[in-house]
């Protein structure tokens, strides 16, 4: 799938979102939904673990949070609360996804809190992480072959908003442009007074 990442803007936050995102579709083999890229483009979430869901409830934000932190624990590096993912996975919710990949997340959180009963008798974001990671491992197998489930939408939202953080690109990915930043006018003293075209 080829994505395309010309510049809608000249904003230097978008810019450097889209690179992170190229980044992360290329490396991780992740193929991004248009909405979840086009949310990644233009949301603006609080980086922080402790945030209140808008869209959706209580409980399925819950589910949010323990399922992006199985995806991207915390471990030497910040984990996908630390970040805010659970907020961006909120806001891709409420405005970004289209109304049929919303019914198909929300569909997806509810069977999830079903399988988490059945197995276990208590809410996902209750059970231990290795109960969370055989439930999670569960349904991406499920996944597998198909298109647009429930995982699928998890997994790119969960990817999309951890590498488009402020916190991951300050400390974990060290995000540097080169060649640098355009400077169109400088005066030839300060480049050694050579002029490189004749």
């Amino acid at each position: 799938m080829s994505l395309n990442f010309s510049p809608a803007t000249n904003d230097p936050q978008a810019i450097g979102r889209r690179e992170a995102l190229k980044r992360t579709a290329l490396l991780l083999g992740a193929a991004l939904s248009p909405s979840i890229l086009a949310g990644a483009l233009r949301a603006q979430v609080p980086a922080t673990g402790a945030a209140k869901p808008v869209y959706l409830t209580a409980a399925e934000f819950a589910t949010v949070v323990a399922a992006a932190e199985r995806i991207l624990p915390r471990t030497d590096t910040p984990g996908a609360a630390d970040v805010g993912v659970p907020a961006f996975i909120d806001l891709m919710v409420g405005e970004y996804l289209t109304p049929a990949e919303k019914k198909t997340f929300l569909a997806g959180l509810a069977e999830v809190e079903t399988a988490s009963a059945q197995a276990h008798r208590r809410a996902f974001s209750q059970l231990v992480p290795v109960e969370q990671d055989t439930l999670l491992k569960r349904i991406a197998t499920a996944a597998e072959g198909k298109q647009g489930t429930f995982f699928h939408l998890l997994r790119e939202a969960t990817l999309a908003g951890y590498f488009t953080s402020e916190t991951v690109g300050k400390t974990v990915t060290h995000y540097d442009p080169i060649p640098g930043p355009f400077q169109g006018c400088i005066p030839m003293s300060q480049v050694g007074n050579v002029a490189w075209t004749r």
